[in-house]
């Protein structure tokens, strides 16, 4: 048995993982824009940074007025309008303050995905639940990507793309952030490319180690790989620096690929898997009784201790007799809390 136990809540069925993880998905973007599950406090929130917004338009056009009303050669009236500026700076608000206000206002969630069955579950669990969903405050990345055309069925972004972000109602829209289509035949350009994309993202002009996900999600295929690190791949699970990889001759499906790093999804604030289905039970039991088998999901269990959940039917856990399920507790529907 793995020393270090992740949450595994354990469903009857299909719909009740879909369900769950949904929940789990906006609790994690509540928490991160909001740092509360409260519903009537996240209302609060909203309104205050909704009336500021409002009135930093109005003052906007207020200062813009009086800019037009003060005549080109008024030498009081120009420094009139540098001492209120000077006044509002010294007397209100700080520089710093502004900035951390502006830090604050600016906050997204930043979600990383993987494909393959995963996006189903969202697509079923997700979109039953829109109104809750803050699509425009979403930064989506790929936790791996196959690289092929966006069009075609392997493809994680264009899945993803199909069968979630193509439904979405309204003009509100989560920023996708995919691998350059015009880099698939080289695997190493592309993951320099998509690491470069992280860093500008992530680190801009600070210096940080790893970049830090809000919530990653994963799937575990039934040769235990996730995202696209495969069990027998040693040289890239013991890669400590690089934040995404080329992966050549994968030994399921398209050959090339990229992924993130070990280190990368074991620095994410939260790391959930997903996985349903029978087929998944030999190595679900292998990866939470056999840690010693090094297999990747087993690595992040350990690296990423105390942050992993895992989202699971009954199917999946079949084989599994020194594991403890857990009941799911639904966080972000109004009134559990």
């Amino acid at each position: 048995m793995t020393t270090t136990v992740p949450l595994i809540y354990s469903f009857p069925e299909f719909e009740g993982v879909a369900e769950a993880v949904a929940d789990h998905v906006i609790s994690a973007q509540n928490m991160t824009l909001y740092n509360t599950l409260d519903h009537a406090q996240i209302k609060l929130i909203k309104d205050h940074l909704a009336n500021r917004k409002i009135a930093a338009s109005a003052s906007s056009i207020s200062l813009s007025n009086s800019h037009s009303g003060s005549g080109s050669g008024s030498i009081g009236g120009t420094e009139s309008s540098t001492a209120n500026l000077n006044g509002a700076s010294s007397n209100g608000v700080s520089s710093k303050s502004k900035k951390d206000k502006k830090k604050k206002q600016e906050l997204r969630f930043k979600i990383a995905i993987s494909g393959g069955s995963l996006i189903k579950i969202l697509f079923q669990g997700l979109l039953s639940r829109e109104e809750e969903i803050e699509w425009d405050k979403w930064d989506v990345y790929f936790a791996d990507e196959r690289l092929v055309p966006f069009d075609s069925p392997d493809s994680n972004y264009g899945q993803a793309k199909r069968e979630i972000f193509d439904h979405i109602k309204g003009d509100k829209h989560p920023k996708l952030h995919h691998i350059d289509e015009s880099l698939i035949d080289d695997p190493q350009e592309c993951a320099d490319a998509y690491e470069k994309l992280l860093i500008d993202n992530f680190a801009k002009k600070d210096s940080v180690k790893l970049p830090m996900f809000d919530l990653l999600l994963l799937g575990c295929a039934p040769d235990g790989h996730i995202a696209s690190l495969f069990p027998n791949h040693g040289e890239i699970l013991r890669e400590k620096l690089a934040w995404c990889l080329p992966v050549s001759n994968a030994p399921a499906g398209p050959e090339n690929r990229i992924t993130l790093s070990i280190p990368v999804i074991c620095h994410a604030h939260r790391v959930t898997f997903v996985v349903e289905g029978l087929t998944k039970a030999p190595i679900i039991r292998t990866i939470m009784e056999r840690p010693e088998k090094g297999l990747p999901s087993s690595i992040v269990n350990e690296g990423a201790a105390g942050r992993v959940t895992w989202f699971v039917d009954d199917d999946a856990l079949k084989d599994c007799y020194e594991v403890t399920k857990k009941k799911y507790k639904f966080l972000s529907i109004e009134g559990s809390t």
